[in-house]
């Protein structure tokens, strides 16, 4: 017949050996599910991260190519300056978009003037066209009409550069136009000291070469 106290001792290795088992078979399970989950966890994390750099990747092209497509446009711009004899010059146009890459002003429906002091004004009238501000030139065409203040032609051409820095404006693409002489078809053309002076070249069929100046300019 067991005694009381042994009894009691019994008992209580029996407790400890089911708690033990309870708790190994607790941790038995956790160990399972753990081999199931982490790699699924790890999958779920190695795939965020994955798609974090993919996402800030192509954010950051997107980003890079906002910035260099933050074009300035402008509507009905009108630009001020003076040549280096003091003459002013206005560029006007329909619309500006500036290039952020180049800092150049594309010009929808240009529209240049260029004063020759008193009522005599040049005018240059464009489809579209190209101002370097920091150049100081503005290209035009196609369409180009010219308007000479200083001679009194109207010549038409395909193209015409401007030098706002001197008041010049020449072109190499071909040139036609009517004033008070008559009329003139030549393949090159240069307007000097803002229509003092015009001089037309020719070439091929375009046998033409002279030298127009508005009476009064001494030449």
């Amino acid at each position: 017949m067991t005694e009381p106290g042994e009894q009691s001792r019994i008992e209580a290795d029996e407790a400890r050996v089911a708690l033990a088992g309870a708790r190994w078979r607790a941790r038995s399970r956790r160990v399972k599910l753990y081999r199931r989950v982490l790699p699924i966890i790890i999958l779920v994390l190695a795939g965020g991260a994955l798609t974090w750099t993919v996402f800030r990747t192509v954010m950051s092209g997107v980003e890079r190519k906002a910035s260099q497509s933050q074009e300035v446009r402008l509507d009905a711009p009108l630009f001020h300056g003076q040549d280096a004899q003091g003459r002013a010059f206005t560029v006007g146009a329909q619309g500006a978009v500036r290039d952020p890459a180049t800092g150049h002003f594309r010009l929808i429906g240009p529209a240049l003037k260029l004063n020759l002091g008193g009522r005599k004004v040049t005018e240059l009238t464009a489809d579209g066209g190209t101002y370097n501000e920091q150049a100081k030139t503005v290209t035009i065409g196609p369409n180009v009409r010219i308007s000479d203040g200083g001679t009194g032609f109207v010549l038409t051409t395909p193209e015409a550069l401007v030098d706002t820095s001197t008041g010049n404006v020449t072109g190499s693409k071909g040139v036609q136009g009517s004033g008070p002489i008559g009329t003139i078809n030549a393949s090159s053309y240069a307007i000097y000291d803002q229509g003092q002076r015009v001089v037309f070249d020719g070439a091929g069929d375009n046998k033409v070469m002279g030298v127009l100046t508005p009476k009064g300019s001494g030449g």
